[in-house]
C-alpha cells in the first residue's frame, strides 16, 4: 500500500458490517498501518504515512525507528534477527535495522546502480537467508507506468539484483514452503502471479496463479481493488489482503478459495501476520481509504482451519 493510493478520487460505496465480536482492536491510531510481524510475543508493524517502525508488547506501543521520507511499508525479519524495511516513497529504498530500530545499512540503488524510483513495496526472506523485494511504480490516478520489478538479494550478498520486470504495480510477495515458487501480487492487475525459483534465486516460468475478481466479487470499481500484501502459513496456504476489498482471502497452494475473513474495522486491509501457532491473525487495516492520513488500526481475529 502507498500514501498516494489514499488520495485517489475514488467513490467508495460500501456497507461495513457491524463489528464482529471476535474482532479485537489491539493497536489504534496508526497512520498507514502495514507490515505486521509477531515475534517472541511482540507485534511489530510499520506506518507508511508516519514513516515509523513500532512495537506493541501487549500493553505499550514503542516507536523504534523514524526515518523521514521513507514511507515504511513492508517489513521482514532476517535470519540474523534484523529487520528489512521497504521504503515505499517515490524515491524508494531498503533499510536494514536491528530489533531496537537502529539503522545498520541502507540501499538506494539496485545491483546495477539503478535508483529504486517507484518505491519498494514489500520484502520476503527465503529459507536460505536470501530475500526478494517488490518495486511497484508511481501511484498516480489513473496508473500509467507498468514498471514493477522483483529484486533478489542472495545470501551473504549486499546487492539487490532485478530478476523480473514489467509487473503491473508489484506488491505483496511470498515464497512457497518448498522454496520452489515465488508468488507476487499485481495490485492494478488484480491478480497474483507465480514464478519458478532457480537454484541461484533467479526466476523463470512467469504464470498466472489467481485472478481475484473470479474468486470474490469486487466491492468497488477502482484500479486499486487488487491484492496488497500476503503471508504464507505452515501448510502452504496464502493469506492475501485485498486492499479495497476490506477482507483477507485464504487461498490454497493451488489457488482455490478456502475462506474469506471480512474485516469490520475499515475499508482498506493492507497486510496480515500470524500469532502464536497460527491460531490468530493480526490484520492491518485503514479505516477509510479516502483519508489522506490513512488512519487505521491492527485487529486480532481467530484463524480458521
Amino acid at each position: 500500500m502507498k500514501t498516494r493510493i489514499i488520495c485517489l478520487a475514488v467513490s467508495i460505496i460500501l456497507t461495513v458490517a457491524a463489528a464482529n465480536a471476535d474482532e479485537i482492536t489491539v493497536v489504534n491510531n496508526v497512520l498507514g498501518p502495514e507490515g505486521p510481524l509477531f515475534v517472541n510475543g511482540n507485534l511489530y508493524y510499520v506506518g507508511w504515512v508516519s514513516s515509523t517502525l513500532s512495537k506493541w508488547d501487549g500493553k505499550t506501543v514503542t516507536v523504534l525507528n523514524h526515518t523521514a521520507g521513507c514511507g515504511h511499508n513492508g517489513l521482514a525479519l532476517t535470519k540474523q534477527k534484523t529487520f528489512l524495511i521497504a521504503c515505499d516513497d517515490e524515491h524508494g529504498a531498503i533499510l536494514e535495522v536491528d530489533m531496537a530500530g537502529k539503522q545498520l545499512r541502507r540501499w538506494d540503488v539496485d545491483g546495477n546502480g539503478q535508483e529504486l524510483d517507484g518505491g519498494i513495496n514489500d520484502i520476503v526472506i527465503t529459507a536460505n537467508g536470501g530475500a526478494y523485494a517488490t518495486l511497484s511504480g508511481p501511484f498516480v490516478d489513473p496508473p500509467v507506468a507498468v514498471m514493477g520489478k522483483i529484486l533478489y538479494r542472495a545470501p551473504g550478498s549486499q546487492k539487490w539484483i532485478p530478476v523480473a520486470d514489467d509487473l503491473n504495480y508489484a506488491n505483496g510477495i511470498g515464497v512457497s514452503l518448498d522454496q520452489k515458487t515465488l508468488y507476487v501480487g499485481e495490485t492494478v492487475g488484480n491478480c497474483i502471479l507465480k514464478f519458478t525459483i532457480n537454484a541461484d534465486g533467479s526466476l523463470k516460468r512467469r504464470s498466472n496463479f489467481a485472478l481475484l475478481n473470479l474468486i470474490t466479487p469486487n466491492k468497488v470499481n477502482t484500479w486499486w481493488i487488487g491484492p496488497d500484501s500476503m503471508k504464507i502459513d505452515s501448510k502452504g496456504n496464502l493469506y492475501v489482503a485485498q486492499v479495497y476489498g476490506g477482507k483477507i482471502l485464504k487461498l490454497s497452494s493451488d489457488g482455490k478459495l478456502l475462506h474469506i475473513f471480512e474485516i469490520a474495522a475499515g475499508t482498506g486491509t493492507t497486510n496480515v501476520a500470524f500469532g502464536d501457532g497460527e491460531k490468530d491473525l493480526y490484520v492491518t487495516v485503514v479505516k477509510d481509504l479516502n483519508d489522506p492520513q490513512a488512519k487505521g488500526s491492527i485487529v486480532k481475529i481467530a484463524n480458521v482451519e
